[in-house]
């Protein structure tokens, strides 16, 4: 057999023309710095890029060789019209098998490879003569050179063409890591495709000119490809969107937004065709969307690939195509297929069998499920799979053994050649196929199989075209789009992504007020010998722990300072607050990818991968002192990443939008906690005639709102009931106090609502009221203490209503439901329980 081709090196020791500027750099910064290149690139995957995952999940391994892989000018064109052939060549293909299926009736098509495929949708079949336009806007193919330099298509992707936002990132990382190749080297720029292909979804709108809607569709953050959905939306400037988000209504597919339903013409496919519409397709889809095959047949709506166009993926298929493309386009095959064999062929599959070993068995239909070697199966494996083909023969394609080229990577002992496929991307621009001038090369292990699903553990590699001095630089087209009118408002943030910054802001407030409560109890908790005020002023902060849910009441009510400190040393157990805490800021940090900044992204992202570290050190040393030191510790940390964070969403993100609801969430939570704090410490029984057994009380309440210095100033030593409550109640200049927390919420809820009197923001106005109230109250009695202590039932009915308004801000806005009625009179409109 002959040895694979070197992509870099020829036969006679020379190096070939794309790699001779390449080469002189690479050897100038070494063996060391390239090593150490890498491991840069591995450091921004892992930090910024593909390898952040939701807590818990398997790491991904994707990693960028800081070697690229060059292409000729004129070999990449000659690439880029064989694919195109391809592209133009399937899209036939597909508008004939959901059209009048001529290939069908003429033998070139074998009726097994349609109607057993799982990827052919009946429902997307048209039988009355109308076409719904190209079936195929995206395309993608991987390739690999064989020992002859002949390049090869090991498979063809026409459901998403995946992988394309994969080669821009390294692009990307590798421009920031290793400058000096691109210094040496003139390539052509992957940024004209992305336009080209923005532009090309515009031009599909069915209403031409305007302002089309423009959405990508994904199956969410449990998708392995969700960072390719995010990028790719920010580049197309599409909304990102999940099933949940849309809806069919009159024919029509709308986006559900804060303020309404907007259009949405062209739809972005990245979810898997077959669970779109449940009422057609996969009834048990429950990320689909209701009604969008027959808003496609109407011709309101273009998705893009259509739902069907899967089956071309076929493995099976590739044996035909030359035939077809003679057939369907009068051409012969420009860019041949790996040879393979359909076993639904009684001569193929005899020849298989004859010598099993020597192949690997595939789905016929499965585009992305891995070849079997069956050489590497044992004699029993071996067996019962030649039975399976001799009876099912028509569900599996042979391929024979294949060797890559080989390129270039760098290993341990410098440069070491590895096999390598790559995979290209074309657009179709409404008039032809348009080839994105780059590319991904995947480096193979021993154990890959080159064919099947992109993996994300995985050493790949940026492909470079180069640039000609006479090559014209091309771009979109200009549209003719009538002036945008100016818009400032919250319109179009969609409904779910509003609730995740809602609660976002929660969470984030949660972790910040466990962590105040925490920090505090452990200090109090290491006092050598507590006085019986200070035993007094633990209890209260022991019931604002349990009101919190940090600790049990039951292993810490009334069994004193050695049971809270034991409880506490749990808090940070893989089960308990701490860790749910983090794990639902880190969820909903990821389901907001997309809508942050790269500078709050990563701040959110590295410093939740800190804390969660320190929480592993707090386990580490939960026994003893050293334990709940090193607890504080963590608690300090929590205390400083949230601050970062609200200065960050402050200076980094539009006021409006995501951050209006960010800063309603944190408001709405921190109200809630302080009226249930404050009805802790004010529960003071015996202090109805002893004014003196409140202070510890008092006390608490000044440092959980942080807020010790701020009265001190204004009234030195002397602790009354009446400052105390009118600075943590009723000042709205206290950002730590309550009367701040539903000012703030009266604001914002205002400003959602259009108008200051709108029914929400009357609702927080009229907690405002009972608070101003309540501090007037105790202000105006002749025993402050004592009217400080009644006030305990008033402020947790305060902190039940403000959870009432949680739901209520749920049910408006991210819900989407009308209001609730009740005997006819409006849920909005009714006064506040406690409050009439």
């Amino acid at each position: 057999m002959n040895e694979p081709r070197d992509e870099m090196v020829d036969g006679s020791g020379g190096l070939r023309p794309p790699w001779r500027l390449l080469h002189a750099t690479l050897t100038g910064l070494g063996r060391d710095v390239l090593a150490e290149r890498g491991q840069q690139l591995d450091r921004i995957f892992q930090d910024e890029g593909l390898t952040s995952l939701l807590p818990g999940a398997a790491p991904v391994g994707w990693r960028c060789d800081p070697i690229p892989l060059p292409l000729g000018a004129a070999e990449f064109a000659t690439l880029a019209a064989g694919l195109a052939q391809r592209a133009r060549l399937l899209a036939a293909v597909l508008a004939d098998v959901y059209g009048p299926q001529t290939l069908l009736a003429e033998g070139l098509l074998p009726p097994a490879l349609v109607y057993a495929n799982p990827a052919f949708l009946r429902p997307c079949q048209v039988t009355d003569g109308t076409s719904p336009g190209p079936r195929l806007q995206l395309y993608s193919a991987e390739l690999m050179r064989d020992a002859d330099g002949q390049w090869q298509v090991l498979a063809d992707r026409t459901a998403d063409a995946a992988g394309v936002a994969y080669a821009l990132e390294n692009r990307r990382a590798l421009a920031r890591v290793v400058p000096e190749l691109f210094r040496s080297t003139q390539l052509r720029r992957l940024k004209p495709f992305f336009e080209t292909w923005q532009d090309a979804m515009q031009r599909l709108a069915p209403q031409p000119g305007g302002n089309p809607g423009l959405a990508l569709l994904t199956a969410g953050p449990s998708d392995k490809l969700w960072f390719e959905h995010v990028v790719l939306a920010r580049e197309l400037s599409c909304s990102l969107v999940e099933g949940g988000d849309l809806t069919v209504r009159d024919g029509l597919l709308f986006l559900k937004t804060l303020r309404g339903l907007q259009r949405v013409d062209v739809l972005l496919r990245r979810q898997d065709g077959r669970t779109l519409d449940p009422l057609e397709l996969e009834s048990g889809a429950a990320d689909g969307i209701p009604g969008l095959l027959d808003a496609m047949r109407e011709g309101n709506v273009r998705v893009v690939n259509d739902p069907g166009a899967g089956f071309a993926e076929a493995p099976a298929l590739a044996p035909f195509l030359p035939a077809l493309a003679r057939r369907l386009l009068g051409e012969e095959l420009l860019l041949p297929s790996l040879p393979a064999l359909w076993l639904g062929q009684a001569a193929a599959a005899e020849t298989v069998l004859a010598d099993l070993p020597a192949w690997r068995i595939r789905s016929a239909f499965d585009g992305t499920e891995n070849p079997v070697a069956a050489s590497q199966l044992d004699l029993a494996a071996r067996a019962e799979l030649a039975g399976r083909i001799a009876s099912s023969g028509e569900e599996y394609v042979a391929l024979p053994p294949i060797r890559p080229s080989v390129a270039p990577c760098v290993g341990p002992e410098g440069m070491v050649p590895r096999p390598v496929v790559v995979r290209l991307f074309l657009v179709f621009d409404g008039s032809q196929w348009q080839a994105m001038p780059g590319g991904l090369a995947r480096v193979l292990s021993e154990q890959d199989l080159v064919v099947g699903r992109l993996p994300l553990h995985a050493l790949s590699k940026d492909v470079w075209v180069a640039a000609e001095e006479e090559t014209e630089l091309l771009g979109p087209a200009n549209l003719g789009v009538s002036a945008l009118p100016i818009r400032r408002t919250t319109g179009d943030l969609p409904s779910r992504v509003g609730d995740n910054f809602f609660w976002l802001g929660r969470y984030l407030e949660r972790l910040e007020g466990a962590a105040r409560l925490l920090r505090l109890a452990i200090a109090w908790v290491e006092r050598p010998t507590p006085t019986p005020r200070e035993v007094a002023e633990l209890h209260s902060l022991t019931e604002c722990l349990i009101a919190a849910r940090l600790v049990k009441a039951e292993a810490v009510r009334g069994l004193g300072v050695a049971a809270l400190g034991a409880e506490l040393r749990q808090v940070a157990g893989p089960e308990g607050p701490l860790a749910g805490l983090l794990s639902e800021v880190h969820r909903l940090a990821e389901l907001l990818r997309d809508r942050l900044t790269g500078e709050v992204y990563g701040t959110l992202h590295h410093s939740l991968r800190t804390l969660t570290a320190s929480l592993h050190r707090v386990r580490e040393g939960r026994s003893g002192a050293k334990g709940l030191d090193t607890l504080s510790q963590a608690m300090t940390g929590v205390l400083q990443f949230s601050a970062t964070v609200a200065g960050l969403a402050a200076e980094n993100m539009v006021r409006g939008g995501g951050r209006l609801f960010l800063d309603l969430g944190r408001r709405v939570e921190r109200a809630r906690a302080i009226a249930n704090e404050l009805a802790c410490v004010l529960d003071q029984p015996g202090a109805l005639g002893r004014p003196s057994r409140l202070e510890p009380g008092l006390r608490l309440a000044l440092e959980l709102r942080d807020s010790v210095i701020t009265y001190r100033t204004r009234y030195l030593s002397v602790l009354q009931a009446g400052p105390v409550l009118d600075l943590v109640m009723a000042d709205e200049s206290n950002p730590r106090g309550l009367a701040f927390q539903l000012a703030a919420t009266r604001d914002l809820l205002a400003e959602l609502g259009g108008r200051a009197d709108s029914p929400l923001a009357s609702a927080a106005a009229q907690m405002l009221d009972e608070v101003q109230a309540m501090t007037r109250d105790v202000l105006a009695a002749p025993q402050q203490a004592g009217a400080a202590v009644k006030l305990a039932p008033r402020l947790k009915a305060l902190a039940e209503t403000v959870a009432q308004l949680s739901n209520r801000i749920t049910r408006r806005y991210f819900a989407l439901l009308p209001a609730v009625r009740s005997l006819g009179v409006e849920a909005e409109g009714r006064p506040l329980r406690g409050m009439a």
